[in-house]
């Protein structure tokens, strides 16, 4: 045989060996679990049914996407106070006008009570279906190789965050403003808690060739920016300082683009100063979250909460830190308060704190998942209705959000 065709063919099977084993390599991710992931992988591949099954899901999803309009801030009919545009801008959601006043101001809270005029302002609707689209597209790049859902993820994450006719500026000065009182607030926020998520997500296109080195580190700086912004603003600080699930995000959001952007010292250094003080005054000993239970949506603000603080302990594996485990001189932990809600979610106990809309167990989903392996406890049993199971997403990543 020529030599050339044989030293041809060995070139070919290198090559296809390394794409192998880059292509189950393992991703660079520090919310989604990385082995688990990498493992699915594997099965995948060789041929488990189940898996393969919910990878065919979600590659429809993901299909499905792909036809989703391309997100930015700038697309909103209303201008900002600062009179751009790329400035991000919302409505607290649960404000409404004041029928007792001719024009309606200064709007008054109806805890719990969305007023639908919020929409009216789309950047909220669209942040979050950018973070949903943008994991989703990742995920499936992951799992099938195919540039074409990296290729569109890139897309995304490009004009939302670094073409200059398109860009979002890097701060929520004018989040969930409330009109007639203010132009914008520090629990304003919240509505950027999937920042963390996305910047994950991001890990996971970074083998792909349509998402640069470049491209990376521009994203990277544009977060670094939002984090100092975060960090330094009065606005910024507001949100720091608040007590309940809003501070509990402020860590969730400030330690995932801390990891994001490759800082760990600081991600370490808000894990000991702020979120283990919030695991004191948040919670009590017995596992309850106070501050949660005093709200009209008082299961879905303990639910969301514990998610929160569940993030944070996986975020802070990166750093060695295990507050899985941890525990505060008054005996207050993150085990507690799940197994505090956990009778709830079963349905053995009934929930009798104020809660104005129908409770959803299925909420409850991937915390019971998450700590069934960190505590070592079987995954308690929900109902034949629970949706969450059946979310191919859930199936193949066990993402907590």
């Amino acid at each position: 045989m020529n030599k050339f065709i044989v030293y041809g063919f060995i070139f070919l099977l290198v090559s296809a060996i390394d794409s192998v084993a880059q292509s189950l390599s393992k991703p660079t991710t520090f919310l989604l679990n990385a082995d688990f992931l990498r493992t699915n992988k594997e099965k995948i591949k060789a041929g488990d049914q189940t898996l393969m099954q919910a990878a065919k899901r979600l590659i429809a999803d993901a299909d499905k996407t792909l036809k989703h309009d391309t997100y930015t801030v700038t697309a909103k009919s209303k201008t900002p106070p600062s009179g751009d545009k790329h400035d991000y801008m919302s409505v607290g959601p649960y404000w409404w006008p004041d029928s007792t006043k001719p024009n309606g101001l200064p709007y008054i809270r109806k805890d719990g009570q969305v007023n639908p005029d919020r929409f009216a302002i789309n950047d909220a609707t669209y942040l979050k279906n950018l973070c949903d689209d943008v994991e989703l597209l990742a995920v499936a790049y992951y799992f099938s190789d195919d540039e074409k859902y990296a290729r569109r993820a890139a897309e995304l994450l490009r004009v939302w965050f670094l073409n200059p006719a398109t860009r979002m500026n890097p701060n929520l000065n004018y989040g969930q403003a409330i009109p007639g009182i203010t132009d914008g607030r520090g629990i304003g926020l919240i509505d950027s808690r999937a920042f963390a998520k996305l910047a994950d997500a991001v890990q996971l296109l970074r083998g792909s060739s349509v998402w640069t080195s470049g491209d990376h580190a521009a994203l990277q700086n544009w977060f670094r920016q939002f984090l100092d912004w975060m960090l330094t603003s009065p606005i910024g600080k507001d949100e720091e300082d608040e007590h309940n699930n809003h501070g509990t995000y402020y860590d969730f959001q400030s330690i995932g683009l801390a990891l994001f952007t490759d800082n760990k010292t600081l991600a370490r250094q808000i894990i000991e100063q702020k979120t283990m003080k919030r695991i004191e005054s948040q919670l009590k000993a017995d596992g309850s979250q106070p501050h949660e239970l005093a709200r009209t949506l008082s299961w879905n603000y303990s639910v969301m909460n514990l998610q929160g603080f569940f993030g944070i302990a996986l975020l802070a594996e990166n750093v060695q830190i295990d507050l899985w485990n941890y525990e505060t001189a008054t005996g207050k932990s993150l085990k507690k308060a799940f197994l505090w809600l956990l009778p709830y979610a079963e349905g053995k106990k009934n929930w009798d704190h104020q809660q104005i809309k129908a409770i959803h167990t299925e909420e409850f989903q991937p915390l019971a998942t998450v700590a069934s392996a960190k505590y070592k406890i079987a995954e308690p049993a929900f109902s034949s209705g629970h949706q969450q199971k059946e979310n191919s997403l859930f199936i193949l990543t066990k993402s907590l959000f």
